[in-house]
């Protein structure tokens, strides 16, 4: 246990430091952890004496830059650091720390090895252009290109709807003439009371949100007023929102009450179409409504898995691994772009160079995901999204 004293020899607090020598420490570099009480007060005026001691605060992200700067990292990994600490669903949370162990950079270090294959192959026939090559040199080349690198990259691709989703989370807005069950939706897929419900049209004024999630992915509901002319200016107002967050929301699902005709008629595009109070009626409603009975409870899980698969979740194949970064995407989707080009210059052998240099930009790019060769401007961008230190 040590004591930590201020510049004039009084006591602020006493706890423990911890020495992490390099390289085996998160940084790569010595790194002293203290360990004190944890009050505010006092970890603040610690904080002040480091400063006057010549230490100062750590930027964005620095600590895991440091990690990636000294090999301890690979880049990708660096991400999921940040991804652990959003992840707002244990589904999240579990993909991040896939991640953060290695699994998608050990995927992407596994293409471009195929891919180094290819050129090396495209190099060699370069190398000796006395040598005629066969077409099925580049019939071999092409298949071997499309089934060993540009399919696995697409399927991975498939999966970023789901990835991105999974952190960045989906807005759904719950629209319906009023008094069709809307609030009473709300509150059923919530698992509590949150919305009032009454019988009586125009209860919901404004836009009421919750939080909670379908299948792992974090949503955020959206009640709102109930879709009608009105001369009530409020009620006016409440309508000109619930036709703002339709036009913002990730999906739309529209609730109309099977007692009640007059509410199934929409011109408005949705994702879903609910039929509330389906159980009180025999039949004869439209065929696009799912019927549910929101109060007696039958057909929310049906919603709950609709709303789930809309959103992008899928029966994961192979092992599960998510695209789950914008910057990510955008890379993976301009190297098949660059592959597929050279596939499409394989045909002579005049045009070998121009493939070559397609595949060798695509190899580049899937190395900006791990951190590999010159990207200072790509690690500025990354971890300027980070908290303070980490």
């Amino acid at each position: 246990m040590l004591q930590w004293t201020d510049d004039s020899g009084d006591a602020l607090d006493e706890g423990l430091a911890l020495f992490f020598p390099g390289p085996n420490s998160y940084t790569g570099e010595d790194v002293v952890e203290l360990q004190g009480h944890g009050s505010p007060v006092l970890l603040r005026a610690l904080l002040e004496r480091l400063y006057q001691l010549g230490c100062r605060p750590a930027e964005p992200g620095e600590f895991t830059r440091r990690a990636v700067e000294n090999g301890n990292i690979e880049l990708s990994q660096a991400e999921a650091v940040a991804a652990c600490i959003d992840a707002a669903t244990v589904r999240a949370g579990k993909q991040a720390m896939r991640q953060l162990q290695g699994a998608f950079g050990q995927r992407i270090e596994e293409l471009m090895h195929r891919l180094t294959g290819l050129v090396a192959h495209i190099e060699a026939s370069l190398d000796f252009p006395e040598e005629e090559i066969p077409a099925l040199f580049f019939e071999h080349l092409s298949e071997q290109m499309q089934d060993s690198i540009i399919s696995p990259i697409s399927a991975l691709l498939s999966t970023a709807p789901l990835g991105e989703r999974l952190f960045d989370g989906a807005t759904v807005a719950i629209i319906g003439a009023p008094n069709v069950g809307k609030s009473s939706l709300l509150n059923a897929l919530a698992g509590r009371d949150r919305a009032i419900v009454s019988n009586i049209p125009g209860t919901t004024r404004d836009v009421l949100e919750i939080d909670f999630e379908v299948h792992g992915i974090p949503v955020r509901l959206a009640d709102t007023a109930g879709l009608r002319l009105s001369e009530d200016i409020i009620e006016q107002e409440g309508v000109r929102r619930a036709e703002a967050a339709a036009e913002q929301a990730d999906a739309i699902i529209f609730v109309a009450d099977a007692t009640r005709p007059d509410t199934w008629q929409t011109n408005r595009d949705a994702n879903m179409f609910l039929m509330n109070k389906a159980d009180l009626v025999d039949s004869g409603f439209p065929a696009s409504f799912t019927p549910v009975s929101i109060k007696q409870g039958q057909g929310l899980d049906k919603i709950s898995d609709s709303l789930a698969e809309y959103l992008g979740d899928m029966n994961l194949a192979d092992d599960g691994l998510l695209v789950t970064r914008e910057r990510h995407r955008t890379i993976l989707v301009d190297v098949v772009s660059h592959l597929q080009r050279g596939v499409g210059m394989l045909h002579s052998e005049e045009q070998l160079e121009l493939t070559a240099m397609e595949w060798r930009t695509a190899w580049s790019l899937l190395g900006g995901i791990l951190g590999v060769g010159d990207i200072e401007h790509i690690l500025d961008r990354v971890f300027s999204e980070f908290c303070i230190g980490k």
